[in-house]
């Protein structure tokens, strides 16, 4: 017999995990998030200028990145009638709203690899 959640029991929070889950859904993997700390100060970047920003990534995963962010509204993908064609992409009005989320989970990622570093090297002298 399968026990029932009662943490997340409470409309409250069954509401916040709902949230969480969805925005993991739409954030989820490793690229996303950089993708979109890169475009969050307001550049339009093409998409070989995003492949050297975003170091790691390859070409068919930032295609594919690119296409999710797009269709979820927290990119626009702009053709520019150029020769040879140009497409710029930049962060929508709605993908700003991520703006807050990207700027503490830096500032805790600086503050916990600080924290590793820090006890590396207090284990490394002790």
């Amino acid at each position: 017999m399968k026990k029932n959640a009662e943490v997340n029991a409470s409309p409250i929070c069954q509401a916040r995990m709902t949230g969480i889950s969805d925005a993991m859904s739409l954030l989820s993997g490793k690229w996303k998030l950089l993708i979109l700390g890169t475009l969050i100060c307001g550049v339009k970047l093409g998409y070989m200028d995003l492949l050297r920003e975003v170091g790691g990534i390859g070409t068919k995963m930032l295609s594919k990145e690119l296409q999710d962010l797009e269709m979820n509204n927290l990119i626009s993908r702009t053709v520019k009638d150029t020769k040879p064609v140009t497409v710029e992409y930049a962060i929508t009005d709605y993908g700003k709203t991520l703006e807050p989320l990207i700027d503490e989970l830096a500032k805790w990622g600086i503050s916990y690899r600080q924290s590793v570093i820090n006890e590396w090297t207090m284990t490394a002298e002790g």
